[in-house]
């Protein structure tokens, strides 16, 4: 009997919905100090051993039948089974998104559920390792992560963090490479745009809108986020205005780059002035380059009045290295598109000693999908998404796996690892 014909057996004879809320009761069972609930908990695991035996002595391979469906529903389970059948491989790292991904504001309470934790731990403990690639910063992602998972597994040198989309990497426990600041491989050219970038931002923003947002504290990305509660139709507002604002502020300090343009107020958007023909330029290229930031742009009254042919041939160059990322109602940024978090997620895996990845990538914005696009292209993975994530990601996420979850449910993919890794030893 194949394992299709053996696990849809397993799935009809015996009472696995049971079986997997007796293994989820004993998993997640908060920690307390009470014999009455103690008792309870062992009761259950008594019962979830008997039921677990009682498939394991009646079956060839039982033991790991009843693991698998004691912890994956039907379709869970008969999911991995296609991605086995498909790729013939296990997942040997996990790269994560965090905000929307493994935890949602709307779903979640913008926590990262216990469940899901509870697996991440059980995933690292048979030895895959996990990398966190998020635009955060490095010291607030590390933060929560130690206060979720504990410590010893985020020192343990197995844990490592992609911060600020790409621009550096943090993997404890590996001596000089425990930090890795990939921007002080640009050359000074960038740099040097990114710093005029940041000196100007909140000091020559109109007065409204530096009262309505603040700078992220990051090492290198220039990201404006705003002071109200993120998804809020105020934050919407004010992030909108921040791209537009931060869209000419770049235009301005990449035309001064490269021509010298004399240190005159951005609001001037003439033709006669050279700031507000870099302001043209850069709407010009990067409305070209998105159509999510072209429709704000038009919303904002700040569409471009020229098109990509007029922006100077050393101007367009410079904004070919450059990314401007905009996340609704949650920030506007400007990033290097040579330090992306594909770039980090390769020195991560490189830190961690994993020369031929098969990852799984779950992420729900552009920055996660370029990553998503990297892993197929190389055959290094396999792509998962939250149901709200953006139109591109999800139409890869679609067009590959299907690998589409709920919001704040990214434990039903990693149940999908874990069964597909336990296929892999069977």
């Amino acid at each position: 009997m194949d394992r299709y014909d053996l696990l849809y057996r397993v799935y009809q004879e015996y009472e696995t919905d049971t079986l997997r809320d007796l293994q989820n009761f004993v998993d997640l069972f908060p920690p307390v100090d009470s014999r009455v609930a103690l008792d309870y908990w062992q009761d259950a695991s008594d019962e979830l051993e008997t039921r677990k035996r009682d498939i394991a002595d009646s079956l060839a391979a039982g033991e790991t039948i009843a693991d698998v469906v004691a912890r994956a529903t039907r379709e869970q389970t008969f999911t991995a089974l296609d991605l086995y059948s498909k790729y013939d491989r296990s997942i040997n790292a996990l790269v994560l998104d965090v905000d929307e991904t493994l935890r949602s504001a709307g779903r979640t309470d913008n926590e990262i559920p216990r469940e899901t934790l509870h697996l991440l731990t059980e995933l690292y403990e048979t030895g895959i390792p996990i990398v966190i690639c998020t635009g955060q910063t490095l010291e607030n992602v590390k933060g929560f992560m130690i206060q979720g998972l504990g410590t010893e597994l985020v020192h343990s040198g197995s844990f490592s963090i992609v911060y600020e989309a790409g621009t550096g990497v943090f993997t404890p426990g590996h001596g000089s490479d425990t930090k890795r600041l990939l921007y002080e491989t640009l050359d000074d050219d960038v740099r040097d745009v990114f710093s005029a970038v940041r000196s100007r931002v909140l000091t020559a923003a109109p007065e409204d809108l530096r009262r309505s947002v603040h700078l992220q504290g990051n090492e290198f990305n220039v990201t404006l986020k705003p002071n109200f509660d993120v998804g809020s139709d105020a934050a919407a507002a004010v992030i909108d205005e921040s791209l537009v604002y931060l869209v000419d502020l770049l235009g301005r300090a990449v035309a001064e780059s490269v021509e010298g343009v004399s240190d005159v107020g951005i609001e001037s958007r003439t033709d006669d002035d050279d700031t507000g023909r870099s302001a043209e330029w850069a709407r010009a290229y990067y409305a070209a380059a998105d159509p999510e930031i072209a429709a704000v742009l038009e919303r904002e009254d700040a569409a471009p009045t020229r098109g990509v042919d007029d922006v100077p041939d050393d101007v367009q160059a410079r904004f070919d290295r450059i990314d401007v990322a905009y996340y609704h109602a949650d920030a506007a940024e400007i990033g290097s598109l040579d330090l992306d978090k594909p770039t980090g997620v390769r020195g991560a895996l490189d830190v961690l000693g994993i020369d031929d990845p098969f990852v799984l990538v779950m992420g729900d914005s552009k920055s996660d999908l370029r990553v998503m696009e990297w892993a197929e292209g190389a055959d290094a993975g396999i792509a998962a998404a939250p149901e709200h994530a953006s139109d591109s990601v999800l139409d890869h996420v679609r067009s590959t796996d299907e690998l589409v979850y709920d919001p704040g449910d990214a434990g039903s993919v990693l149940r999908i690892v874990s069964v597909l890794n336990r296929l892999d030893e069977w």
